[in-house]
């Protein structure tokens, strides 16, 4: 099996972490990790605004994704940890609409939890994606 890391930004590194981690052996396996509402320089953006915070960690999951050969069409399982369940569900139909197109239905889980690595961030969306 080999693994090949993807990085687009730098900021990660001071972390310990790849945002994405790609294995191969008779079929690619691509583990995102968690993707939030941050600028590429690494800074909260959007606090306080859950819609907003949605559609930058889906940017981010399709930018780590697509600077990994992959899609959103491309992913299988969706993870979603949010601080705010009900604000999650208000703003969930702006993701439904981008999943949708891209044809991606994933298996997911959403889990509420106390707070994010930030304490700005809303929601982090985490993914594995197959092709």
């Amino acid at each position: 099996m080999e693994q090949r890391i993807n990085n687009p930004w730098k900021w990660q590194d001071q972390f310990g972490y790849s945002q994405a981690i790609e294995t191969v052996g008779g079929q690619s396996v691509l583990y995102c990790a968690g993707q939030t509402s941050m600028s590429a320089d690494g800074s909260p953006v959007h606090s306080g605004d859950m819609r907003a915070q949605l559609t930058k960690s889906l940017d981010n999951l399709e930018e780590v994704l697509k600077a990994s050969g992959y899609s959103l069409s491309n992913v299988v399982r969706l993870n979603y940890y949010t601080t705010d369940i009900d604000a999650f569900f208000a703003a969930y139909d702006s993701a439904m609409t981008r999943l949708d197109a891209a044809h991606c239905k994933p298996a997911s889980t959403l889990l509420g939890v106390a707070r994010l690595a930030f304490p700005e961030l809303m929601i982090e969306i985490e993914a594995t994606a197959v092709k």
